[in-house]
Order: structure tokens, then C-alpha cells, then sequence
């Protein structure tokens, strides 16, 4: 049998807690393992019962959720832990640093449970949660807030085409949506994808698109 995934739910609203804790442990491939009010709680509970993944709210007390993020998955960190951030749609400018911090996606926090667990599972996999249509809403609609990076010139290890697959992933693409815009098949796409995170040394579609925006390829 395989292990049940294991979370840590973070979130300062008890009932919300209370929500997402009854709903992950109902779940028979799933488990609680523990639960906390704030950034900074989480992470001191993260070292100590080592979940497989962490679902994160943003706003919280002592520390907010990005800078937990941060320390618990960011660049340098050496062992990471997998975050699932959630969000209200009054918090969407806090997605892209929250992406930008180290999470391997996030959610709304009035998506429906079946959506809430299966970003877990998801993000528990080593995959990226980055529905297309939440892309478009929330990053694309503070695209403008992004500023790109001073040195920001693209990266000329990357062919036109996969410049191109990468500025379609940066605007909320689909595989299937890439594949049917280049007139090419989704097997096609997916090594172009796994060819443009080789090279970039990204670690998946999340901290691709963040690449994208800082780098100045989608306007």
C-alpha cells in the first residue's frame, strides 16, 4: 500500500483549519499531521514532522505565509518542502511572490474540497498547480506589477520555439491549448517543456512563468 500523503495545514482562521483538516482527513491516501495559526509556527512544526506537503495561507500573524514559504521551499533551501498556497481573490498580488518564494502553486480559498485535494495530490507528486484559468486571472492581471529583472535580455540558450512554448505557458496555456495554437502535438509540447526547464534550471510550469514575467517575455 502506499503511504498516505502527509499535510500541515497553516491558516490563522480556526474554522478554516478546522475545514480543511476535516476535509484532508477524511481522504483515505491522505493524513494530518499537524496544524498551525502562523508562518512561523509552521515552519518550527515542518522540521519537526516533516509533511509532504503544506498548505499555506498567505496573511498570518508573526509571519506571513510568503516569507514561511520562503524559508521552507525557497531558493538555497536544502531539503524543500512542498507548498500549496491559498488565497482570496482581495490577496491577488501576493500570488506572484508567493510563486516566487518557492510554492508549487496555489489555490482559492473558495475552491470547492475537490479542487483543495487535488492540489494536494497534485503538489504531492512533484507536479506544479497552475490551473490555465487561474493563471489568466491572477498573474496575468498584475502582470503590470511584475517589473522585470535590470539584466532581463530572455536567455539565448533557448531556440525561437521554445521561447515561444515558454511565453505561451506564461499567459495560462494548457498543453493541449500550446499543442492546438503551434499546430503540434501534446507530446511535442511536453519535451519542450522538460527541454525549457532543463535549461533554465527551473523546477517546474510555477517558477517558469515567474521566469517569463521577470524576464520581460509576456507584456
Amino acid at each position: 500500500m502506499t503511504a498516505p500523503v502527509r499535510v500541515l495545514v497553516c491558516d490563522d482562521q480556526a474554522l478554516i483549519r478546522m475545514g480543511f483538516t476535516t476535509i484532508i482527513d477524511a481522504q483515505p491516501d491522505m493524513e494530518v499531521v499537524g496544524e498551525c495559526a502562523d508562518g512561523r509556527a509552521a515552519v518550527d512544526l515542518t522540521a519537526r514532522v516533516r509533511p509532504d506537503v503544506v498548505v499555506m495561507d498567505v496573511r498570518m500573524p508573526v509571519l506571513d505565509g510568503i516569507e514561511a514559504t520562503r524559508l521552507l521551499a525557497g531558493a538555497g533551501v536544502a531539503d524543500p518542502v512542498k507548498v500549496l498556497v491559498v488565497t482570496t481573490f482581495n490577496l491577488d498580488e501576493y500570488v506572484y511572490e508567493a510563486l516566487r518564494a518557492g510554492a508549487s502553486g496555489f489555490l482559492l480559498k473558495d475552491a470547492p474540497p475537490a479542487q483543495l485535494l487535488h492540489g494536494i495530490r497534485t503538489v504531492a507528486t512533484g507536479a506544479a498547480l497552475l490551473a490555465p484559468e487561474v493563471t489568466r486571472q491572477l498573474v496575468g492581471r498584475y502582470a503590470v506589477r511584475i517589473r522585470p529583472a535590470d539584466d532581463a535580455t530572455g536567455d539565448p540558450a533557448l531556440t525561437p520555439r521554445e521561447l515561444e512554448v515558454l511565453r505561451l505557458i506564461a499567459n495560462g496555456l494548457s498543453n493541449a491549448e500550446i499543442a492546438a495554437t503551434l499546430v503540434i502535438s501534446q507530446e511535442t509540447v511536453k519535451t519542450y517543456v522538460s527541454r525549457i526547464l532543463t535549461k533554465l534550471g527551473l523546477r517546474d510550469r510555477v517558477q517558469a512563468v515567474v521566469y517569463a514575467y521577470r524576464q520581460g517575455l509576456v507584456t
